[in-house]
Parts: structure tokens; sequence; C-alpha cells
């Protein structure tokens, strides 16, 4: 993996350009309700800058690069966090939302210490693992042997997740593609300084070989 200071593109993407591709999908608008929720009052962000990631030559897979510390870019799976540590037993905050009626769909805004997720290596893969873990745990009724059907099936309905690290000011967004059902993370999330009360989201862009 690259150092922190050999990225492709620093973290503002090119130069403040927005990627408007992503503030049209279910995880933007999960993203700016968790902001509300959790950190009211701060300025929610006006758009997603775009990471630009450049694609292997020859059609071989790009070893990950750093967008900034602790956050890293990993070609088609998007970003991801390195944490120093993991630690069991936490229990962070969360909401649970639900689209449509038929066939419902999940969406999951957890705030609390990232070391909850239980890797250092959080990906895609990893959190909506850690999200469904959190969706079945909350609709289960351990007094109710009838619940269990209704909290797999809402854990397998998990579709977008929404993780913010106050302490550490940042967040990770997953989604999963309803066709494939390949799991990415297509935004990563900078908090401000408390003072200034601002979030940055970043979104991914692949650009030709």
């Amino acid at each position: 993996m690259d150092g922190p200071g050999e990225s492709a593109r620093d973290a503002g993407g090119a130069r403040g350009a927005f990627a408007p591709g992503v503030t049209g999908r279910p995880i933007w608008r999960l993203l700016l309700r968790g902001l509300g929720v959790y950190l009211p009052g701060w300025e929610a962000p006006a758009g997603a800058h775009q990471v630009v990631r450049q694609a292997a030559p020859g059609g071989r897979r790009a070893a990950p690069v750093w967008v900034g510390p602790p956050a890293f870019l990993d070609g088609e799976a998007g970003f991801g966090l390195h944490l120093p540590e993991r630690r069991r037993g936490l229990e962070p905050d969360r909401e649970i939302y639900v689209r449509g009626r038929e066939s419902p769909s999940f969406g999951l805004v957890v705030a609390g210490p990232s070391a909850a997720i239980g890797t250092r290596v959080v990906d895609a893969a990893a959190l909506v693992r850690f999200a469904r873990r959190l969706t079945f745990e909350e609709l289960l009724d351990a007094g109710d042997a009838d619940s269990v059907p209704y909290a797999v099936r809402g854990a397998r309905a998990v579709e977008n997740v929404v993780f913010l690290d106050r302490a550490a000011g940042v967040g990770l967004c997953a989604e999963v593609e309803p066709t494939t059902r390949a799991a990415r993370c297509p935004v990563y999330v900078r908090l401000g300084d408390p003072a200034e009360r601002t979030v940055r989201a970043y979104g991914t862009v692949l650009a030709a070989p």
C-alpha cells in the first residue's frame, strides 16, 4: 500500500470539482439525514468533491492509494479506513431507515468510534457486514422466536450504510449495488473542527487508463 504522501491526487480531487453522480443516489440522502441527526447545526456538504483514481495500465489491479490518514482509495471498491486498533463491546448509536413496502431496502446510520466495526482495515464489505449485524440485533426480540425471520430479512436488505466517527472526524458511506450485490464505498467524509462545524465529502471517479 502506498504511503500517506503518495496519492495520485490529493483528497480535494480536481481542484474542488464536484462528482455529481454521487449526490443523486440514496446513499447521499442517507448521509444528509445522518448528519442532521448526529451533527445538528453543522453545515452540510454542498456536494462530493471528486477524487480521480487512475486505472492501472493493461487492466491490472492498481494498489490502494492514500487520500489522507486514515482513509485510502482502493479502485472500484471505493474508500476505506485503516485504523490503529479494533475493540470489542462498543455500542455505537444507530438509526434504521426503510425505503419501499413490497420489497423494502434498509439503510443504517451509525455514529460512534470506528474501532467498534471490529477490524483495522474497514472497506465496503466490512462496513456492510457490521451494519447487517447491528440491524439483525436491533430487529431481533430474544423472547419472540417469530422475530428471527424478520430480523434475518432486515439484515439482508441493508443496502446503504453511513458511519460517522465524530471523535476521529471521519465518516464512511457504503452502498450495495442492487443487481450485482457488490458493495463499495463511494463517499468519504471529513468533519471539520467543531468550531467550524463543517462537513466535507469526497466522491470517487474512475479516470480512463
